[in-house]
């Protein structure tokens, strides 16, 4: 496995404790009123924010999405994000850490690709009432002078079927991407070399099939090329480090793998419609 280096600066539920409960696995906190996060960060925790009523903007991974009633957003670990809440929102956060994620992850059945792909619930009446009891139930046993944190593991857990259900009809043409071995593996392959391989022999070679039938493979659950998923994974790690990092755009050429800075302007501009510099520079 791959250990790739992180050049982004990382938030971790230690840079937001400020109560006595701090080093625990979790963190409770209140969405009320207005409030922004400016700059695009991202965390070595995920974050389940529930949003009784709902005003603003949340941009998760360049991707800006509307804050409304009854909605649940989904961050995950590594993901890059950044919102502007009006005035007259009422929200509830859960920071989750990575230990629990990975109970968490079964208890949401589907993929957590497809949670990545899809990170704004919205919630039916029974279900937002529902969710929004557990929110409230984890909150009242944080507050308390014990805090009982197996029950609160076992409410984040009730939650997570509670929203894997609610999207179960939306997923459904998705699951057999979940189902199938093949695509699974070469998405969590792309995740670990992207930087290093680029062509689709390798990653075929590693699942012992040949580069035609993974690209038929991925033509067939995904409609795209296996090319394009491996050139994705690259954009959107670009896209971060531009945006998220201190590194200078020739230092990320060099990261990525790129043989030149022209040649990563290229393939940048042609996929976004932008130079680096201009990315980099523009307000989202």
């Amino acid at each position: 496995m791959n250990q790739q280096a992180d050049h982004f600066p990382v938030l971790g539920l230690q840079d937001f404790s400020n109560t006595e409960n701090s080093g625990g696995p979790l963190l409770f906190n209140e969405l009320h009123g207005e409030r922004s996060i400016d700059l695009p960060h991202k965390h070595d925790f995920f974050i389940l924010n529930i949003f009784e009523k709902g005003r603003g903007t949340h941009v998760i991974d360049f991707i800006s999405y509307p804050i409304q009633d009854h909605q649940v957003h989904l961050v995950f670990p590594d993901q890059v994000h950044h919102w502007y809440i009006k005035k007259g929102t009422v929200g509830y956060q859960l920071m989750i850490s990575r230990s629990w994620l990975e109970n968490l992850l079964s208890s949401l059945r589907f993929s957590a690709l497809f949670y990545q792909n899809h990170p704004v619930i919205t919630l039916s009446e029974d279900a937002f009432q529902s969710v929004l009891y557990e929110f409230q139930c984890i909150k009242k046993e944080v507050e308390a002078q014990n805090i009982f944190w197996e029950m609160v593991q076992k409410r984040c857990e009730t939650i997570g079927l509670m929203l894997s259900r609610s999207v179960e009809e939306r997923f459904k043409n998705d699951e057999a991407i979940h189902a199938n071995p093949v695509i699974s593996k070469f998405l969590n392959l792309i995740d670990l070399n992207f930087k290093e391989e680029r062509s689709v022999s390798f990653y075929a070679e590693k699942l012992h099939i040949s580069a035609n039938y993974l690209n038929i493979m991925s033509k067939k659950f995904l409609n795209t090329s296996a090319s394009s998923l491996i050139q994705n994974r690259i954009l959107l790690e670009a896209k971060r480090l531009l945006k998220v990092s201190e590194m200078s755009v020739k230092d990320i050429v060099y990261d990525l793998g790129f043989y030149d800075h022209a040649s990563f302007s290229k393939f940048f501009k042609s996929n976004t419609g932008l130079t680096p510099t201009q990315f980099k520079e523009k307000i989202f």
